[in-house]
């Protein structure tokens, strides 16, 4: 059986054999995650070599992470996100199957 392309993005995520329910999870947070950041700091009214100064975190670095080339380290993202007002929390996962555990 020849396996097809994909068209879309959304054909691979979904596809089971190509993205596991993990992979495709991590992928939607950290997608959520910089967006998340990025509307913080926007908020804000901080330019990126502003929240850099602030964060103690390069420019480039910053540039890196908005733009999804780089996965932040956990102390990075504690760095950049104390100055904009937020944390990070472990919550429970309601109503989905781990099937990833």
């Amino acid at each position: 059986m020849v396996k097809t392309s994909p068209k879309t993005i959304d054909d691979y995520m979904n596809d089971e054999t190509r993205v596991s329910p993990a992979e495709r999870e991590r992928i939607n947070f950290e997608v959520d995650l910089i967006g998340k950041i990025v509307e913080a700091r926007e908020e804000k009214g901080l330019s990126q070599r502003e929240l850099a100064e602030i964060s103690g975190i390069k420019q480039p670095a910053i540039a890196r992470l908005e733009s999804l080339k780089a996965t932040p380290q956990i102390d990075t993202l504690f760095k950049v996100l104390y100055p904009l007002g937020y944390t990070i929390e472990i919550v429970p996962v309601k109503d989905k199957q781990a099937d990833f555990v």
